[in-house]
Parts: C-alpha cells; sequence; structure tokens
C-alpha cells in the first residue's frame, strides 16, 4: 500500500506602494504628508523632503489615505496584488474652520523617531510670525526655538547650545553659505519668498554631514509652479522684493526668480547735501535667487539654483580726507539629479560652488589701503537610499570638497609709490568623506539609528 500526502503552502507576496505626493495648484511635491492604511494605522509612512513615499502593505484590500495639514486628505482603494505598484497622488488645498481644540497627551509619542534635536518649518508658517521692519527672516525664527541663542539684539547670528556661530553648517538647496547675513547682522540672506521650508538638526548629528561642531541649518529653495504663473512681492520700510515664478513646459518644468533690494542709500540721500562734510556715505544690500527644475520622467529630475548677495557700505569725511568702503558678497550654485531605480533605491547626486568674498578700503589723503579676504568651494556629492522595508532605511555616499582660502591679503601705495606687502596668498586643501547610516527597528519597542563617517582633509 502507497500512501500519498499532498501539503499545499500559500506564499503571501508582501505588495509595496510608493509614487510621489504633490500640490494639485502648483504640482510642487509635499513634504511631510502622512500616508497610513486606514484599517490597519500602524502600517504607516511620510513624504520625504522630495515628496516622495514607500509603504509595504502586504496583501490587504483596504483603503490608502494620503493626508496633510491644511490640504483636503485624499483616499485610495487598493486590493491584493502580485507586484509592486506606483501611486502618485495630488492634493487639494482646504481652508479648515476650528471651533474646539482638543489636546490630548499621547504616551510614548516623542519617543517614536530616532531623529534627535530636529526641527523642521515651513516658510507659510514663518511668515505668519511678526516681521522686523517688514523683512520675513529665517534665522530670527529658529532664534525662537529651544537651545538656539540670537547673536546679540536684532543680530541674525544664532548660537546653538554653547557652540559658535562659525560652527553652524549653513546650506542653500545643498551649497554651503559661509556668510548668511546682511546689514551687518541684522538681516539674513535668505529672502522669504524664495526659500520653501527649513530644517534645523541641533544635536544627534547625523552622518551624512561634517565640517561643524553645533548645528546643521538646512533651507530648501521653492521649485516654481508648474502649473500657472504667480507673481508676489512687497514694498518694506528698508526694502522691496519681487517674485515671479511659473512653467517653463507645464507639468514638465518651471522656473523661479525672485529679487529683493534695500533702498537706505536712497532714504538718506535727500538728508545729506552735497555740501556736507558726509557725502557720499551710504549702504545698501540686494540679493538674487534663481532656480529651474525639469522633469525628464516619473524617475528622473533635474535642479539648477543660485543664489547672489552683495552689501555695499561706504562712509566720507570731506573734513579729513578719509573715505572707507566695505563691500562683501556671497554666491550660491547647485546642480542636482534625483534618480528613482525603483521603489525601494534612490540616488541623488550634486555639484555645487560657494563663494564668499570681503574687503575693506580706506583712503585718506593720497594714502590708499585695502584688505581684501575669501574663500571658494567645489563641492560634489552622491547620496544612495535604500529602503529594504518599512522598519529599515540604509542611506550611504560621499562627498567631495576642494578649497581655496585667500586669507587677509592686503595691498598699499601712497600717491605713485606702491608698497610691497607680498603678492596674493591663496592656499588650497581637499576634503573627502565616506559614510553610512543605517536606520532599523525591532519589534515594537526598539529602534536603532547607526552612522559611521570617515573623512579626510
Amino acid at each position: 500500500m502507497i500512501l500519498s500526502f499532498f501539503f499545499i503552502v500559500k506564499i503571501t507576496q508582501a505588495v509595496t506602494y510608493s509614487g510621489v505626493v504633490k500640490n494639485q495648484k502648483n504640482n510642487e511635491v509635499i513634504i511631510g504628508c502622512v500616508v497610513y492604511l486606514k484599517g490597519v494605522p500602524s502600517i504607516s509612512t511620510s513624504t520625504d523632503i522630495n515628496g516622495f513615499y514607500t509603504i509595504d502593505v502586504g496583501q490587504h484590500e483596504d483603503t490608502l489615505v494620503f493626508l496633510s495639514m491644511s490640504f483636503k486628505p485624499r483616499e485610495y482603494s487598493i486590493s491584493p496584488s502580485s507586484k509592486d505598484i506606483v501611486l502618485n497622488v495630488s492634493l487639494n488645498k482646504e481652508e479648515v474652520g476650528i471651533d474646539l481644540v482638543e489636546i490630548n497627551e499621547l504616551k510614548n509619542e516623542n519617543t517614536k523617531s530616532v531623529d534627535m534635536s530636529t526641527i523642521e518649518l515651513d516658510m507659510k508658517d514663518v511668515k505668519k510670525l511678526p516681521a522686523f521692519m517688514g523683512e520675513v527672516d529665517v534665522l530670527k525664527t529658529i532664534q525662537l526655538m529651544p537651545g538656539v541663542q540670537s547673536g546679540g539684539e536684532g543680530n541674525s547670528g544664532f548660537y546653538v547650545r554653547g557652540g559658535g556661530p562659525d560652527q553652524n553648517l549653513i546650506l542653500l538647496d545643498g551649497a554651503t553659505v559661509y556668510n548668511a547675513s546682511h546689514l551687518f547682522g541684522f538681516f539674513s540672506v535668505f529672502n522669504a519668498d524664495a526659500i520653501k521650508n527649513i530644517k534645523l538638526t541641533k544635536g544627534g548629528m547625523p552622518a551624512n554631514f561634517g565640517g561643524r561642531l553645533s548645528s546643521i541649518l538646512e533651507v530648501n529653495m521653492n521649485e516654481g509652479n508648474l502649473k500657472k504663473m504667480e507673481y508676489d512681492g512687497g514694498i518694506g520700510l528698508i526694502a522691496s522684493r519681487f517674485t515671479i515664478q511659473g512653467p517653463l513646459k507645464k507639468d514638465t518644468s518651471s522656473f523661479l526668480i525672485s529679487a529683493r533690494r534695500t533702498y537706505i542709500d536712497l532714504l538718506t540721500k535727500p538728508f545729506i547735501s552735497k555740501e556736507s562734510y558726509y557725502n557720499g556715505s551710504g549702504y545698501f544690500f540686494y540679493d538674487l535667487n534663481a532656480k529651474v527644475n525639469y522633469k525628464f520622467s516619473d524617475k528622473d529630475h533635474l535642479f539648477l539654483s543660485g543664489y547672489y548677495g552683495k552689501d555695499e557700505f561706504k562712509f566720507a569725511d570731506s573734513r579729513a580726507g578719509f573715505k572707507a568702503e566695505i563691500p562683501w558678497s556671497n554666491g550660491t550654485s547647485a546642480l542636482s539629479w534625483k534618480h528613482i531605480f525603483n521603489e525601494k533605491l534612490f540616488l541623488n547626486t550634486a555639484l555645487t560652488l560657494s563663494d564668499y568674498k570681503f574687503k575693506f578700503g580706506a583712503t585718506q589723503s593720497e594714502f590708499d589701503f585695502s584688505l581684501y579676504s575669501g574663500v571658494r568651494d567645489y563641492s560634489s556629492k552622491v547620496v544612495f537610499s535604500y529602503l529594504p522595508n518599512k522598519n529599515h532605511k540604509i542611506k550611504f555616499g560621499g562627498d567631495y570638497t576642494y578649497h581655496i582660502f585667500i586669507p587677509n591679503n592686503a595691498s598699499a601705495k601712497s600717491g605713485d609709490v606702491e608698497f610691497d606687502l607680498g603678492g596674493v596668498v591663496k592656499q588650497y586643501a581637499q576634503e573627502n568623506s565616506v559614510y553610512i547610516l543605517d536606520e532599523f527597528g525591532i519589534g515594537k519597542r526598539w529602534k536603532f539609528n547607526l552612522g559611521l563617517r570617515l573623512g579626510s582633509f
């Protein structure tokens, strides 16, 4: 007698939904949109800085919910599938009236994330705060955060938990900003109309950043309206600004141009007559932001952004035959490419340029003296993000920076006589680093964030 036994094993494949969440009005990506399974709230995620999400839903037959502040929630019915699905979503704006606010304490809610001492702010919220002399300022806003102190009354410099202002890494679209202030520190170089969001990391520094001890301030510019032309501007007590953005090709490419200039010099000019000893004195600053983005496909996105700002201070005293001029300028540019290999692997690459220049020049009688310095960086970055599952995130990559330092060079002359103070001194340096970050969870109670960074200078 022959007995036969048959076992039927059913293998359930985990299905992954992924895609990009955008604002339907202007097609800009939405950061921090919560995506969760309606029947199983524990299965959830949120969109990253690129508006991208990925979520493993198993073989559930339920509803996928997209929820973001000030947008109408959107739901999509899902059913079991044998393959992963790409689902791009657009959300509409919603005006919400609130009659009653009930505050509930969520137990252990502040320990669910391993991102310690991190603050993210949207510029729409920043613009609601009172502004000094009508100028909305990013750096003054973060001075209101715990652990952050101002560099002085009205100053835009900031200290984080005892560190100096030079120990803060300030990035504009990934490019380093060495001097983030206008008007001797009273205003920052960031034009609020051109900024999308800011992120301040005060502790637990991730391994993909280095070179500073105190904090990391990431500032990201708007990408431009992909749907229609949009104009914005304002006239303040000391400055005016104007912003234009719109599509180059609808839903595919867009641009943004934002300019700002003070008119302190124009306002004070009528009060300084031509006969005045101080005729020729004045101050002004201006800055210009520009950005272009092009979407080649659902998997490839190219960005090109730039910033340039300059301060010009002049002082004259005809009684002493004295004139002084102090100009300084900042310039950054960034070219970045974002590629999606699949729903689990992503690539971000960037080429950036940072340029800072400072000069002090003085003339008295026939004697001329000038002092100038600066720093220029050429940088490249490559970052891979790998998401094996909803409880595991891996980020690895490297960066390279070529520094050109110009420290305190001077020149002087008296009449036709030039003093030999040495030629222009330039110092060069190379900075390299590789890193890996691994964030994973074990069960419901344990979560780890491990990082390793190797650097050379």
